[in-house]
């Protein structure tokens, strides 16, 4: 089965550049293109994809609230951001609204087809620069306006800041040497600490009282 596409880019050219670029691969297929938030909801209720490539900037509706609409009316389907390399900030905002992940708008053709079959498989695809980045701004904050009033241990605010840019188990366990099974086990005590049933609402808590 295809991967079922579809792209909300106020930039034509460049969203039927990203088309011409799916479409070469056999792994998946576009199904529509929406020039703004306002628009791609009105067609996502006839023809639903699997997952929205969705720009940050849109006039009428941007990418943030357009994907906060998504999620709520269908959370099934996956979100990932299309930015510009100076927009950690809204990639952070991104998050919190439910987005999956993040690419950068120049990523390789084939770089988008694996960051599709990673979303599908239930990573969070992201591009590094972006990634390192984000990092650096959630780790900033936290500097400026530190904040533990649920006993988080240090390791578990470690993997909560690789979570909140979009890490999976994998990727986590690689960055900090430990085993899958281990950060899974993290994540389920921080759960358990924050109240909390999955990594959306971890970060919303975890922002709202300055952990992250």
């Amino acid at each position: 089965m295809k991967i079922k596409v579809a792209i909300a880019e106020d930039n034509l050219n460049l969203a039927r550049s990203v088309r011409e670029n799916i479409s070469s691969f056999e792994s998946a297929e576009v199904l529509f293109i929406a020039e703004n938030g306002k628009e791609l909801l009105q067609k996502i209720t006839t023809c639903v994809p699997d997952i929205i490539l969705m720009d940050i900037n849109m006039p009428e509706m941007d990418g943030i609230e357009a994907t906060k609409a998504v999620k709520h009316h269908f959370p099934d389907v996956k979100i990932i951001m299309l930015t510009i390399f100076d927009e950690e900030e809204k990639i952070f905002q991104s998050i919190l609204a439910g987005a999956t992940g993040y690419l950068l708008k120049d990523d390789k053709p084939s770089k988008i087809i694996s960051a599709l079959e990673e979303a599908m498989n239930g990573g969070a695809p992201m591009s590094p620069v972006i990634a390192s980045k984000a990092l650096q701004m959630i780790r900033g904050k936290r500097t400026e306006t530190p904040g533990n009033n649920f006993n988080l241990t240090k390791r578990e605010l470690e993997i909560l800041e690789l979570i909140a840019v979009g890490n999976n188990y994998q990727k986590i366990a690689g960055t900090l040497f430990i085993s899958p099974r281990t950060v899974r086990k993290h994540i389920e005590n921080i759960y358990t600490k924050l109240q909390v049933h999955n990594k959306v609402e971890a970060i919303q808590i975890a922002t709202k009282n300055k952990l992250l």
